[in-house]
């Protein structure tokens, strides 16, 4: 039976689109104090008007939910146990202080054969992911770090591998093979001394996450288009202000930060952007220095966006009136030809060692800096495959076949050895039924490609 005090507190809601009714095209209601963690009236907007088509997202969830669970019932687990925030994200899509989770790991959630979904969350806060009917049960007691423990983590950790066994028992048919992804070691302990046959969870996670269903490739698209806007912001910012004022590397980066929560963005994993000589050796995390006129930006942006999807796009710039020198054009046209090239094998059924040894090789003194893979998956963050180098290989590491729904990064960075600049480039593409889709339509620097 409905409750006319909640319709009524809805009426008095401020509704985020006045024109639409209680829901917004993607399914989340049409109010600003909804609990859910989503998309902003700018972002909402920009797709708009980019005429782009949103998620549903009571779909993507039950489809997450889905292929978890027919995961675990195909390797015959009784359940599945994550603690990873992010496989957490994709099981349930809600978040708790997702980058302090990372650390102070507390949430938890119990996926068991039969698709009852159990989370353990802060206990002063179970109501985050009551918008999601897929999550029967919310509990706490999942946190087994010594700060929050201390001398008793073993006694807590008895306590939460308890309920875990009650649930399989009821739910998993008493099927003691449990995945299970990052555990705390007294919670791996007592899990064994429960009697369960601890299983690789990563692995399963990783494989079901590698291939996107359709409103999660209609979110990524969304994601996409917003990490582009920010990243433009970023541009703009940059041009006009590096040739008149002093501008450091973190004033530029902090407007990625800015444009990003602007869209309902979450957070951006890394720091790496970079100017002029620190662009060389890559992976100096972006800091004070003063930007230079006449100067190559390079950055990666590694950004958890709209919707939790990971955009990531790598791009370089050269801010400034003069022509960028012969050396730097010739890089970066060559890591164009790269990413375009290795890009072109992309479809179903071509194999990761294939894609490693058929890859375009970049010049000899290139080869020092190249980066560390040719392409990896990528989703809620950068996950599973990884496509290396062939000199970087592992053999029987990655002998597995690319699908149709699979997201990769094709990546570039040309770095000449003792030099002083480096060419980073990266776009996000979708493998589709008869090939790919790049969905990154942000445009290389015209200047760098010699224009």
């Amino acid at each position: 039976m409905s409750n006319p005090m909640s319709v009524d507190h809805f009426r008095q809601q401020r509704k985020i689109d006045p024109t639409r009714g209680q829901f917004l095209a993607d399914g989340s209601p049409n109010n600003d104090d909804r609990i859910e963690i989503g998309p902003t009236q700018l972002a909402y907007s920009e797709w708009e008007k980019a005429g782009l088509t949103l998620p549903n997202l009571a779909n993507m969830r039950e489809h997450r939910w889905k292929r978890l669970t027919q995961h675990i019932v195909d390797r015959d687990y009784g359940g599945l146990l994550v603690f990873d925030p992010l496989n957490i994200r994709y099981a349930t899509d809600s978040t708790n202080m997702q980058l302090w989770n990372t650390h102070n790991p507390f949430r938890a959630v119990l996926l068991c054969a039969d698709g009852y979904m159990v989370i353990w969350d802060y206990k002063n806060s179970p109501f985050l992911s009551t918008f999601n009917p897929l999550v029967k049960e919310q509990r706490s007691g999942a946190d087994l770090f010594y700060f929050d423990r201390g001398d008793k983590v073993d006694v807590a950790a008895d306590t939460f591998s308890n309920e875990v066994r009650v649930l399989i028992e009821e739910h998993g048919g008493n099927n003691k093979r449990l995945a299970v992804d990052k555990i705390m070691l007294h919670g791996l302990r007592a899990l064994e001394a429960q009697g369960f046959d601890i299983q690789d969870g990563e692995e399963l996670t990783e494989k079901s996450r590698s291939i996107k269903g359709p409103d999660e490739i209609l979110a990524m698209r969304c994601a996409s288009h917003a990490c582009e806007s920010a990243v433009r912001e970023m541009e703009h910012f940059a041009r006009a202000q590096i040739p008149v004022t002093d501008v450091s590397e973190d004033d530029v980066w902090a407007v990625l930060h800015k444009e990003n929560i602007r869209r309902g963005g979450e957070w951006i994993e890394t720091r790496l952007l970079s100017s002029g000589p620190r662009t060389n050796p890559w992976f100096q995390e972006c800091g004070q220095r003063i930007v230079q006129n006449n100067e190559i930006i390079s950055f990666d942006t590694d950004l958890v966006g709209s919707y939790g999807i990971c955009v990531d796009i790598s791009r370089s710039w050269w801010i400034g009136d003069e022509r960028p020198p012969q050396e730097m054009i010739d890089a970066m046209q060559h890591g164009v030809e790269h990413i375009m090239t290795n890009m072109a094998m992309l479809k179903p059924g071509v194999t990761i060692p294939e894609l490693s040894r058929n890859a375009h090789q970049l010049l000899p003194q290139f080869q020092k800096g190249k980066y560390g893979c040719l392409m990896h998956g990528v989703g809620l963050c950068d996950e599973w495959p990884l496509v290396a180098y062939s000199d970087q290989m592992v053999e029987g590491a990655y002998d597995y076949e690319l699908e149709a729904g699979m997201v990769l990064c094709v990546e570039a960075l040309v770095s000449p050895e003792g030099g002083d600049f480096s060419i980073k480039l990266e776009d996000q593409v979708l493998v589709t039924e008869d090939g790919f889709e790049n969905l990154t339509t942000y445009p290389f620097d015209e200047r760098l490609m010699g224009g």
